[in-house]
């Protein structure tokens, strides 16, 4: 576990081979609950290289000094990140 936001990550390493390669990370709110979008590609053993590019948002809770993550949505397809782009520009915009 993490005791700094910074330390958050999603980076995975398996038998040597970072099989989930964060690529950026963008934290939406801080504090003892803190969110953050994660940007990542995933090894594909079978053509030995990284995928395309998928997104992540992680809810963690620090308790006793330490973040836990408590949740998490996977954003499935680039189609769908930008519905979620377009609707939060919408409702924004209507403000």
């Amino acid at each position: 576990m993490a005791e700094k936001i910074e330390d958050l990550t999603v980076t995975y390493m398996d038998d040597e081979i970072e099989t989930v390669k964060e690529l950026d990370k963008v934290v939406l709110s801080k504090g003892s609950w803190t969110t953050i979008l994660f940007r990542y590609q995933e090894w594909d053993r079978a053509k030995n290289q990284y995928g395309a590019d998928k997104y992540t948002i992680r809810r963690y809770q620090k308790r006793d000094g330490e973040y836990r993550q408590q949740s998490k949505f996977n954003i499935s397809s680039r189609a769908q990140a930008q519905a979620i782009i377009d609707a939060l520009q919408r409702w924004l915009v209507d403000e």
